[in-house]
């Protein structure tokens, strides 16, 4: 379980290093702004979470499972670059993505059950 504690809590402060710059970006060149701070607050959200299950990775065992599907979401990510429509930041950011659902699923099978109780 401390494995489990250091997947999330090391996810969640990554998290935080790379998407709370995202705020402080020049957007007055984009057409539509509120899609590019909509995905940027609820990243946000999500890292929040991830930090949270560090605390306590077997009562918030369930919540892993919504944050394999958060770090799945960037598989978009890759399938542009390799077909040609992508940059290679958001590939690379599509690959860390990855990575770290697969720790999400190992922390979550290395998590025990709480009891019913």
């Amino acid at each position: 379980m401390i494995a489990a504690k250091w997947i999330f809590r090391i996810a969640g402060i990554y998290g935080l290093l790379v998407i709370t710059p995202l705020f402080f970006a020049d957007t007055s060149g984009m057409a539509e702004p509120v899609p590019y701070y909509g995905f940027a607050g609820l990243a946000l959200a999500f890292q929040i979470l991830f930090l949270l299950i560090s605390t306590d990775p077997m009562r918030y065992r369930p919540a892993m499972l919504v944050c394999v599907l958060e770090k799945l979401a960037a598989l978009p990510f890759i399938v542009l670059y390799l077909a040609g429509r992508g940059d290679e930041q958001f590939f690379i950011g599509g690959i860390i993505d990855q990575a770290l659902a697969i720790a999400f699923i190992a922390a979550f099978l290395m998590t025990p059950k709480r009891d019913a109780a």
